[in-house]
């Protein structure tokens, strides 16, 4: 099968190179997907460029978010079956409750082999069911970037209709945010350093945006919106775990209100360091996509 891999953490961008591998086999409760598409983070970037807060190990498999279809399952798989379409959750060994010490091991992409593959080999329950109103290119946008921003914003702040949220940046985080705001009633200030995409996360149904660039004090303009009384909660657009019971509630909702992930630009598989460079340049709105099949 056909993988990309980062022969050297932080090389830069051109470490990442295509290499054929034998196709891997599912053993006990484990599930073998076919991937249709990945999305690229922020992390993945960090990892070619070295700058990620762990070493990565040379030729790993990157990308921690990907779907496709199951093709083939091992003993003991009653969750999914064949021709099931899924994602990969970005910790195949933590599912819910405290992580244990060595839960950043399981991470795609990081602590193991990630989704820019072919196949990629997964636990049974580190798989998810995308809504089926998507596409696998927009289900593969929805593990990392769009769980963490539910948790920030349902599970950990518990922000409900009426309350106020800032959003920083218009990347894949703050823009599945904002979507996910508008369809509960909690008005949304966005930040960027483009006119054009305020205009653009405005359409999407962001209540104020300001522009960091030429507000610099750009916390100001947020409180004199709010008529001084401030924001409930701001979401950082930093790393976050993604746990499998914040992933099927939020699908829940992602299919009750057709949400349709945004995506930039989708990129074929022979182009993938041109993904990550469109990344490292910082244009997207949404999310970058690669489609492997």
């Amino acid at each position: 099968m056909r993988v990309y891999q980062l022969t050297k953490g932080g090389a830069g961008i051109e470490a990442l190179v295509q290499v054929e591998r034998p196709d891997p086999k599912p053993v006990h409760r484990q599930v073998l997907v076919k991937v249709k598409a990945c999305s690229l983070n922020f992390r993945d970037l960090a990892f070619a460029r070295g700058s990620y807060r762990m070493p990565v190990r040379e030729n790993i498999v990157p990308l921690s978010d990907g779907a496709g279809e199951v093709v083939e399952i091992g003993p003991g798989v009653t969750r999914v079956g064949v021709g099931d379409r899924v994602a990969g959750n970005f910790f195949q060994r933590w599912s819910g409750g405290a992580p244990a010490a060595d839960v950043h091991k399981s991470a795609l992409g990081g602590g193991i082999d990630g989704m820019l593959a072919d196949y990629a080999l997964l636990e049974e329950d580190g798989v998810v069911k995308i809504p089926p109103h998507l596409s696998l290119e927009e289900g593969a946008t929805l593990p990392c970037a769009a769980v963490t921003v539910w948790h920030a914003i349902f599970e950990h702040a518990k922000l409900k209709a009426g309350d106020t949220v800032l959003l920083q940046g218009t990347g894949g985080v703050s823009i599945f945010g904002l979507q996910f705001a508008r369809t509960t009633g909690i008005r949304a200030i966005i930040t960027s350093s483009s006119d054009e995409k305020l205009v653009r996360a405005k359409a999407l149904g962001a209540a104020f945006g300001i522009n960091y660039r030429t507000t610099p004090d750009w916390e100001k303009a947020a409180m004199e919106f709010t008529g001084g009384t401030g924001v409930d909660h701001v979401v950082e657009v930093g790393g976050a775990a993604t746990l499998t019971r914040s992933f099927g509630a939020m699908n829940r909702a992602v299919a009750a209100n057709a949400i349709k992930p945004v995506i930039d630009k989708v990129f074929s598989f022979a182009d993938a360091q041109a993904a990550y460079r469109h990344m490292a340049a910082g244009a997207h709105f949404g999310k970058i996509v690669i489609k492997v099949a």
